[in-house]
């Protein structure tokens, strides 16, 4: 699919500070336990009403995202931003309509995983642009659900489409794992090629599934980390942010290299 034009609005994110990071960033809520589950709600930030929750993890402190269980909650925490919250929670009420009672490997609603890859967009970069949020929510629904390119554009409009069929993996072209696993780098190499806005939804929808993969068997870990620092790292290399986030998750798992 060609790129985005360049005349398209683009993500809009608070200019960073020399350092790389946003002026004015949170401060975290700090704990020092392993990782509590998903049934436990996570300490908040009192400080900030967007911002993650730092935790340490093998000697490292990773910022982790799991604030949001829900739309409501979600919704109530970005009162006040310049989010267009009733166009994002349209992708919300559709992204939870199609993925219907899926759930992740944890056992976990398959809603928290969008919420999260939210939550990481408007409180890490900062991230406003509608269609990106959009996108963010909706990143799953052609690739895991009924849903079609054409059922997406003729909800969210062409721009919001693209991003998601840029983050989309295609079927495999073969029986077997195998197969599947071509496939899958095939799509993760295409990334490179991709605009700016679709790098953004992936690198958030990364962050999501691997800021508590420390939950996963070990052999899941050791492929999903190289599969990470293979194809996904270099794409943050050109946000600050997320350099800055998947630079200290990779400290904080350097025992699966």
């Amino acid at each position: 699919m060609a790129t985005a034009p360049e005349t398209r609005p683009r993500a809009t994110r608070t200019p960073p500070t020399d350092s790389g990071r946003p002026p004015g960033r949170c401060r975290l809520a700090t704990t020092t336990a392993p990782l509590l589950p998903r049934t436990v709600p996570v300490r908040r930030d009192t400080h900030h009403a967007l911002c993650g929750t730092s935790a340490r993890l093998n000697g490292g402190t990773v910022e982790v995202f799991t604030h949001w269980r829900t739309w409501d909650e979600a919704r109530a925490a970005l009162v006040g931003t310049e989010i267009d919250l009733e166009a994002v929670g349209r992708a919300a009420e559709a992204a939870e309509r199609w993925h219907g009672d899926q759930r992740r490997p944890t056992g976990a609603p398959y809603l928290e995983h969008l919420l999260e890859a939210l939550e990481v967009l408007v409180s890490g970069p900062r991230v406003t642009d509608t269609a990106v949020l959009s996108a963010a929510l909706l990143h799953d629904v052609v690739e895991d659900t009924s849903a079609t390119l054409a059922d997406v554009e003729a909800e969210f409009g062409p721009v919001v489409t693209e991003l998601v069929d840029w983050v989309t993996k295609p079927p495999a072209g073969g029986a077997g794992r195998q197969a599947r696993r071509a496939a899958k780098a095939a799509y993760l190499r295409r990334l490179r090629d991709a605009p700016r806005d679709a790098v953004l939804v992936k690198l958030a929808d990364r962050v999501s599934n691997v800021q508590t993969l420390d939950r996963m068997p070990p052999d899941f870990q050791r492929r999903y980390y190289a599969e990470t620092v293979t194809y996904i790292v270099p794409l943050a290399e050109a946000e600050p942010w997320f350099a800055d986030w998947y630079a200290e998750w990779r400290r904080s798992f350097t025992h699966l290299k």
